[in-house]
Order: structure tokens, then sequence, then C-alpha cells
């Protein structure tokens, strides 16, 4: 096979891409810019750590079942765990993107990389609230039905029954929480295309 064709294959033209937009050295940097030693910097990565958190407990949970947790100590503890990394998630999520929206960390063409980042909160909340009313206790009733109204008289109801745990409970375990994942990597990836945005005297503009 010669160049030319090696060269038209479509795995040879996606590994050139894929390097060109993020070579080894960007993707993992040895070094970062002054201005990234900043507390508001830290709650990017913590956001990152709570999730990985949140994932490891929640496959223990989903190894055990959704009732192992309120007839077990140890799962009370790791459902606990899960609960509080939640928690932390949000907490360290929040803090990030209005730290984020007062840099106006969409300047310098960056602004789909803060698209992904609002897009993946919005993905969370749904991932939050349909943990929450697979709970298989008396505060997940309570949600769930207080919540199906208000989701009926917008039509979603018909393919969203929040009454309906073994639905809930699949777009918990693995719809929701994929789309989260994939959207944070997502963002993670261009913002190491893109790199850091840089404070608004750095670079002297507002753009």
């Amino acid at each position: 096979m010669s160049t030319a064709e090696i060269d038209r294959q479509w795995t040879t033209r996606l590994r050139k891409r894929a390097t060109g937009h993020l070579p080894p050295e960007k993707l993992l940097p040895d070094t970062q810019p002054a201005y990234v030693s900043s507390w508001i910097y830290v709650f990017g990565v913590t956001t990152l750590a709570a999730l990985m958190m949140v994932i490891l407990s929640g496959i223990i949970l989903a190894i055990r079942g959704p009732q192992w947790w309120h007839s077990s100590a140890i799962g009370h503890f790791v459902n606990s765990t899960h609960l509080w990394s939640v928690e932390i998630f949000f907490f360290a999520m929040i803090v990030h993107l209005w730290g984020k929206f007062f840099m106006a960390a969409w300047r310098g063409g960056r602004s789909l990389t803060w698209v992904t980042g609002v897009v993946t909160f919005l993905a969370s909340v749904g991932t939050a609230f349909t943990g929450y009313v697979s709970q298989t206790n008396f505060d997940s009733q309570w949600i769930s039905t207080q919540a199906k109204d208000g989701i009926n008289a917008t039509g979603a109801g018909s393919i969203f029954n929040v009454l309906n745990l073994g639905q809930m409970l699949m777009w918990h375990i693995v719809l929701l929480p994929l789309a989260a994942v994939l959207l944070t990597a997502i963002h993670v990836l261009m913002v190491r295309v893109k790199g850091v945005v840089p404070p608004f005297e750095e670079n002297g503009a507002t753009k």
C-alpha cells in the first residue's frame, strides 16, 4: 500500500486530526500558566474527584441492588458515601460554574467549552433527581408524587414516568450518568484543546 493510499484511510485522517488538535504534550501537560494557581480552579478538580467517587459508590450500589442499603450497615455507609459525594459534586460544580461565568470563560473561542459545562450541569441535575426517586423509601415516594403533576403538565410524563421505579432506576444508573460522564470528558478535552482562559488583564480583551 502506497503512502498516498495510507493517507486517504479514515483511520489515518482521524489520527492526524486528533493529534493535530490535541498532541500528547497538550493532553497531559507538564506545566500550566501561573494564573492557574488560583482557588477557583480547585473546584473544577474537586468536581471531577467527587464524580469519580459518585461513580465508584454507585457501581457498588448497583451490584448489590436497590434494597441493600436499607438492611445492611455497609450498604448504608456506601449509600451515604454516594449521597455526600453528590453533595460535594454539586457544590464544587456550582462554584466552578459561577466562577467561570464571572471570569467570562467563553472568551477566546471557548464558547462551546462553556456550553458543554452548562449542559453537563443540567444532565447532572436530571441524574440527581432520578436518584432521589429511586431510593425506595418514603422520601422517594413523596418526591415522585409531588413531581409527577409538573412533569405530566409538560407532556413529558408520557415517556418519563417518575412513579415507575424500574424506569427511573435505569435512567439513573445508565442513561443520564452516561450522558454526564461523556459530556464531562468532552468538556475536559475542550479545555485541553483551547487552554485555560486567561485573566482579563492577560490578553487585554473582554470579548
